[in-house]
């Protein structure tokens, strides 16, 4: 992509959104790396209530930030940037993770992916659709597979990350999640892909390459595995029962 061409995608009127719990280590970096990649973009850090200074990092660093009085989690943080984007009518918003895997030059490749659509769109950075070398722990990597098939089978398309943070979301979506993005674990990826297919909206991918975090430490244990795929039959279920359409009145189950 030309570097005309990025300037026309990543304008003032795309915002893109770090979520970020406690990390001053790395936020920094990350918002430099957004500036160079898309220097027109606008920058907001939502700090969820961190106990290090990640919210005067990203302020030193030239970041708007928002900072949570509780800790929300993921979803929480970032319905506060949907609702930011919303009052600020921005036109695309870009979920980038505050931990540095997320590779701030394919920025412009998620926003191209929106193409204008009237209805709620989000495009996924995805880990597994052919770039990069990205691994996880096997037990891990079989929930997520789970995961990708029962959202392909609800967004009528193949979906190979749907728990990536990575994401890219147009005017109609920033309008629908404002109100709606769900703040349980794993439902903020999860979840708010369901809320969009049934709001009439389309979901994408792009392949990307995630990069080893720059700070903190990952969660890939054997417990903490197994918590995850516990976690994922959960969510499964709530899914399939809160979004399964009602019967007509009268007919019998």
């Amino acid at each position: 992509m030309a570097p005309g061409d990025q300037d026309m995608l990543i304008n003032e009127d795309v915002l893109v959104v770090i979520p970020a719990y406690n990390e001053a280590l790395s936020v920094a970096a990350v918002i430099h790396e957004v500036h160079l990649a898309a220097p027109r973009a606008a920058i907001l850090v939502v700090d969820d209530a961190s106990t290090d200074t990640t919210a005067a990092v990203a302020r030193a660093a030239g970041a708007e930030v928002v900072t949570n009085v509780f800790n929300l989690g993921v979803g929480g943080a970032m319905r506060v940037g949907f609702r930011y984007a919303l009052a600020g009518r921005f036109r695309a918003l870009v979920q980038v993770d505050g931990d540095g895997q997320h590779d701030a030059n394919d920025l412009p490749r998620l926003v191209a992916a929106l193409d204008d659509k009237p209805e709620p769109a989000v495009v996924i950075g995805a880990r597994f659709a052919g770039e990069g070398d990205y691994s996880v722990p096997r037990m891990r990597r079989w929930a997520m597979r789970l995961l990708a098939r029962y959202l392909s089978g609800v967004a009528h398309m193949k979906l190979t990350d749907v728990t990536s943070g990575f994401r890219a979301h147009n005017r109609a979506a920033i309008e629908l999640f404002a109100r709606t993005y769900p703040a349980d674990y794993l439902a903020d990826t999860v979840e708010s892909l369901v809320i969009a297919v049934e709001s009439g909206g389309v979901i994408s991918q792009v392949p990307v390459a995630m990069r080893t975090r720059l700070s903190g430490t990952p969660s890939q244990n054997a417990r903490r595995a197994a918590m995850y795929l516990a976690r994922v039959a959960l969510m499964l279920l709530i899914a399939v029962f809160r979004h399964r359409a009602p019967r007509p009145a009268g007919e019998s189950a």
